[in-house]
């Protein structure tokens, strides 16, 4: 019923009194979730409209908070989603026929296939603009009839240092020697990781001394240890001849007990089995040296080399030290030698799978072969393959599969010039990645990669262009819940 004329005038005349009975009889009220029943249920009838009011207030704030909570949880939701496994590769573009580095190209340009199969390029960066620094190691191979025979020379390891000091502050180099004075298991880091530029030519300065000696430096010192001997013999201090030297049985076999001293030694051991059938084991011990064995498919022929320190050896350390002391830089290795470095086929596999799951790019500089070499490296490269190991050639493969360079020289001059080239090559790349799908699970194999370049020139015609990059990949073993719960089932 509609108040009347006297009503409303009396209601008026309350003023604040009526309004202060309102409130007081709100507060004193206790709230329930039902307006049934209770006390309050005269109270909405006296109370006219004012409770709408308020309690539309409420609603409006709930919502608000709501909204607040939602807007929260969406957010911490796209949180958890950014967090995808992505696969990165840097690729470098060269006009094929100058060599020139391409650095104009746009992500249109670029297709990067998977396993054969196309993948959407989700990050792009051109040269320059988000580069890692670099964590250069340099392997100098210094056999005294290979690499060595070069790099004793002052007017090459100048050269060499004059490039190294181009480098920007923020790229280091580390210098390994290996192969030292011609005994095949000795190296020795020259210097550690550093920008220091004048370290780096203390370290080269100390290439020389670790050379073997020639042959009438070798005579001398023949000659020099002879006198000294007779020297002894008239002192009455000489050593007595070593057992072997008397003609005396060989030594016993070793003990029980000392056989298990020497496994105590063993750091570690790997097992790699080939393609082909054949199985490598390598085994590091403590002191540092490595044997390694290959047995062949059918089991009839095993080769044993130990105290040996090979390519494979030097990039397994090479990584290891990059990861542990400069995870966040770029891992580039040159490896200085003149192509000779046998290798066996499985382990040279097994070098390839280290250089790709820690994105390392390998890089060789090639010195001239000696005459004798040449002619008989024919010769020697089917026997060496009948035996499983590749002879000749490995550098260049490994570079080739990991997006590196491989250069030769020959002339003084072409030692800054060919690192100036592998330098400027790790600097002049595209960086591409793709993401991986919550689906795609680490199945444990490499995953081949493909990277190919379209542009055109300024007249419309095809570039022919050649792209360097790794060759493969593997999958990121940390991958969401759900996808591990599908590949447990």
């Amino acid at each position: 019923m509609r108040p009347t004329i006297n009503q409303t005038t009396h209601a008026k005349s309350q003023g604040r009194k009526t309004r202060h009975s309102q409130r007081q009889s709100l507060l004193a009220c206790p709230q329930h979730r039902s307006r049934s029943f209770g006390p309050c249920r005269p109270l909405l009838a006296q109370t006219g409209f004012a409770p709408l009011r308020l309690s539309v207030s409420i609603l409006t704030l709930l919502l608000l908070l709501l909204g607040a909570v939602s807007i929260a949880a969406q957010e911490v939701e796209d949180t958890i989603k950014i967090k995808t496994r992505v696969v990165f590769l840097d690729a470098l573009v060269k006009d094929k026929k100058t060599g020139i580095p391409i650095s104009s190209l746009a992500p249109d340009n670029f297709e990067v296939y998977d396993d054969g199969k196309p993948r959407n390029i989700s990050y792009f960066t051109r040269e320059g603009q988000a580069r890692k620094p670099l964590a250069l190691v340099l392997i100098l191979d210094l056999r005294s009839d290979g690499a060595g025979r070069f790099l004793k020379q002052d007017e090459i390891r100048r050269a060499m240092e004059q490039e190294l000091a181009k480098l920007p502050p923020g790229d280091e180099v580390a210098i390994m020697a290996m192969n030292m004075n011609g005994e095949d298991e000795k190296r020795l880091w020259l210097t550690e990781f550093t920008n220091d530029r004048g370290k780096l030519a203390e370290a080269l300065a100390k290439i020389p001394k670790f050379v073997e000696l020639s042959s009438n430096e070798a005579d001398g010192k023949i000659a020099k240890e002879g006198q000294a001997s007779e020297t002894a013999k008239d002192d009455g201090n000489a050593k007595p001849a070593s057992t072997k030297d008397m003609g005396e049985p060989p030594e016993p076999p070793k003990s029980m007990e000392q056989k298990m001293k020497d496994e105590k030694e063993i750091v570690e051991t790997e097992t790699i089995k080939g393609k082909n059938g054949g199985v490598v084991t390598r085994t590091l011990r403590k002191d540092g040296s490595v044997d390694v064995k290959r047995t062949n498919k059918k089991g009839d022929m095993t080769i044993e080399l130990d105290d040996i320190y090979d390519m494979a050896a030097a990039v397994r350390d090479a990584t290891r030290k990059a990861e542990q002391t400069r995870p966040n830089s770029q891992l580039s290795i040159v490896w200085v030698s003149d192509g000779i470095a046998p290798i066996f086929f499985e382990d040279r596999d097994a070098t390839e799978q280290i250089l790709i799951r820690n994105n390392t790019i390998f890089n060789s500089l090639t010195v001239e072969l000696r005459t004798l070499f040449k002619f008989l490296l024919p010769i020697g490269r089917p026997i060496a393959g009948w035996m499983g190991v590749s002879l000749y050639g490995s550098a260049k493969y490994l570079a080739q599969r990991s997006g590196g360079e491989a250069v030769k020289v020959g002339r003084v001059k072409d030692y800054g010039t060919g690192l100036n080239k592998i330098f400027g090559n790790l600097t002049a790349r595209y960086s591409l990645g793709f993401q991986l799908a919550e689906s795609e699970v680490d199945d444990g194999r490499m995953h081949s990669l493909e990277v190919r370049v379209k542009a055109q020139d300024d007249k419309g015609k095809s570039r022919k262009l050649a792209v360097s990059s790794r060759q493969g990949y593997y999958m990121s073993s940390a991958m969401p819940k759900e996808a591990a719960a599908v590949k447990a089932q």
